[in-house]
């Protein structure tokens, strides 16, 4: 859940491009570096940007959901994608792992507590630190709501999307022999995390073409190309967390909800999102007393639907003044 965060298509409704004022590696330990950089205004008030997949980087245009006057922005890539090192590693890459590094970046910016916006894989990164770290989160802003847990990854992998996209489906099973298609999750972690290149490339190839169907409302034009690095690493780190049950309990992050109690929170939801259906941001809503639901009509999962970044960019406005 990745490939949400390229942008493309209208971008009106975001504040103006930005460049970052300050930007580098974080040692986070275990071999590990992250990309971070801030933008907007050094004195501003601290605003956390938590990208999708896991494994997809994040992109500039997402500076540009914030007002560069208000908030002081901060982005980085997570464990293993983007431009932290080592590029597509899989060992100490977690859930835990990454709640760490948001905490180890906060202290390194000398940042008390902050908003924190993520969609998708992001969603559940910034509900499972906010539930962690409850004092260092301000308020939320959650978009196309995923929570890790088994019927959601069922959906996109084992029967759900494939009743709606039957075509895709054939070609997302297409590299899997049909003595595995049982556990295609599991099939395809084996193959991008074999020794063989080339079967590598295939599968991260295929992976990443079901997640891009199912991405906007409207069709839009598939890639052509070479399989990049990129879509390697989203590929291994998406089917490393997914085969583990994102590192979390089943259930965990709305069982835990009632613990953001007094956390103001915004969840924006594509009524047609095929990548992560409503009923988890549903589900969210009622069981986070202060979380506030907009479903977005004529929207599916991706950032660059002009009606999610509207709401989006709405809600990192109106929660200024928290």
């Amino acid at each position: 859940m990745g490939l949400d965060e390229r942008a493309s298509g209208r971008m009106s409704a975001l504040y103006p491009p930005l460049q970052p004022f300050a930007s580098g590696h974080l040692d986070v330990g275990d071999h590990h570096r992250i990309w971070w950089e801030a933008a907007g205004n050094p004195e501003g008030k601290p605003a956390l940007f938590l990208h999708g997949g896991p494994g997809g980087g994040y992109h500039p245009d997402h500076r540009r959901l914030f007002d560069p006057d208000h908030y002081m922005i901060v982005l980085f890539d997570q464990r293993g994608c983007g431009r932290s090192l080592p590029h597509g590693e899989l060992q100490a890459n977690t859930t835990q792992h990454l709640i760490h590094d948001i905490e180890r970046l906060r202290e390194s910016l000398d940042v008390k507590d902050w908003l924190v916006l993520g969609g998708s894989w992001g969603a559940t990164l910034a509900l499972a630190y906010a539930q962690k770290h409850r004092e260092r989160v301000r308020a939320i802003v959650l978009r196309g709501v995923f929570t890790g847990r088994e019927c959601e990854v069922n959906w996109l992998y084992k029967d759900g999307a494939s009743r709606l996209y039957p075509d895709a489906w054939e070609r997302f099973i297409a590299p899997i022999s049909p003595a595995e298609r049982h556990d295609l999750v599991g099939a395809y972690h084996r193959r991008l995390t074999g020794a063989d290149i080339a079967m590598r490339m295939e599968a991260a190839r295929a992976w990443c073409a079901w997640e891009a169907e199912l991405l906007t409302l409207r069709p839009r034009p598939s890639a052509t190309g070479a399989t990049t690095s990129s879509e390697l690493a989203l590929a291994r780190i998406e089917s490393h967390y997914f085969i583990n049950h994102s590192f979390l309990d089943e259930g965990q992050i709305i069982r835990d909800a009632h613990m953001l109690a007094g956390v103001p929170g915004v969840i924006v939801q594509g009524r047609f999102d095929m990548v992560t259906p409503a009923i988890s941001a549903w589900e969210l809503s009622q069981a986070w007393p202060d979380a506030r639901l907009r479903i977005v009509p004529e929207a599916g999962h991706a950032t660059s639907e002009p009606g999610i970044l509207h709401a989006l960019v709405e809600a990192t406005d109106s929660l200024r003044g928290r």
